[in-house]
């Protein structure tokens, strides 16, 4: 710790990092491969492979380094991946890539420069031109067709977030209990679902010292109070269906923590935390759609530079009054 910013024991390059965030991932794919079928590995191998395709290519064509060897591209393509329905088809996942990794990620500089998160950018984009896919979510317990699209003879399902925003809780219970939703038997983007597993992947990353815990908690605890003072249902039972489900532990432990795009101080995450928050508990409380995870960190990044000049300590010696001032 320096001069009050926090930062973790971090290894010693940006390859092993990322190497302990795929690994904090696998739980939560191991999980999606069970529940959707095949396709929810194929998705994400393909999303992986178009990540680092566009990458490597982009940098030959610019005559730059090559960087796909620090495996960042690879954890774009997972998280992507994640927060896509296992019913995406495979050319669809593929534009996404092209968005994250071309548009927002290398246009700005490559790793370490872009402003936004490249994987959330690219869920952005694929929402806004493919709204209908984006949005179809099969039935609990179905397995995804091969290559994209719905099993035949299956319709599409609301997720739990969609109860919870009318508050029909009891329609919920018939479909979902707390347990099922902290487990993962449910619908919803395939990465998503499993509220269980991403923990355990946050868990590893903040015992690894990959992350710290300011953001991931302050986030989830914000969302946990705002639920409890506007349910639209009953109290505690309300709150846990709201924290366990939708996209609140994946964005909170893999997405908000991203090194780039957070705050430094333990104070700044701290304040990050509560204004991601904020806005999810708003968005999903009074905006029009059901979920509100990704918009509120893509807003809350471009926030990331006022939250560091207000939280960021001034070096001992430094912002006092210059000798003679008044």
């Amino acid at each position: 710790q320096v001069t009050g910013v926090q930062t973790c024991a971090l290894p010693i390059s940006t390859r092993s990092v990322m190497l302990d965030v795929i690994i904090a991932m696998c739980p939560a794919l191991i999980w999606a491969i069970i529940y959707f079928g095949v396709e929810a590995l194929l998705l994400t191998a393909v999303s992986v492979i178009g990540c680092v395709a566009f990458e490597g290519l982009y940098r030959k064509l610019m005559h730059k380094p090559q960087s796909i060897d620090d495996l960042s591209a690879v954890v774009t393509g997972m998280l992507l991946a994640f927060v896509c329905p296992a019913t995406t088809p495979l050319w669809m996942i593929l534009i996404g890539d092209f968005f994250a990794i071309i548009v927002v990620k290398q246009l700005f500089g490559g790793i370490g420069k872009n402003f936004l998160n490249p994987a959330l950018a690219g869920r952005a984009a694929l929402l806004a031109s493919y709204a209908g896919a984006m949005t179809t979510w099969l039935p609990a317990g179905t397995k995804a067709a091969i290559g994209g699209g719905m099993p035949v003879d299956v319709v599409s399902a609301a997720t739990p977030l969609a109860y919870l925003k009318t508050g029909d809780l009891e329609g919920l219970k018939q479909i979902a209990s707390v347990g099922d939703m902290f487990l993962g038997k449910v619908g919803g983007s395939m990465g998503e679902v499993s509220a269980l597993m991403l923990l355990i992947g946050g868990l590893y990353l903040i015992w690894r010292k990959v992350i710290n815990w300011q953001t991931p908690v302050a986030y989830i605890a914000t969302v946990a109070v705002l639920t409890v003072l506007f349910p639209k249902a009953g109290g505690a039972e309300y709150m846990l269906y709201s924290i366990f489900g939708g996209g609140l532990f994946l964005g909170a432990f893999f997405m908000a923590t991203d090194y780039v795009t957070s705050p430094i101080t333990a104070k700044g995450q701290i304040v990050f935390g509560i204004c991601l928050g904020i806005l999810t508990g708003l968005f999903r409380i009074f905006g029009s759609g059901a979920e509100g995870v990704s918009y509120a960190i893509i807003f809350c990044n471009m926030l990331v530079p006022l939250i560091e000049k207000v939280t960021l300590p001034t070096a001992f010696g430094k912002g006092g009054k210059k000798n003679g001032s008044k």
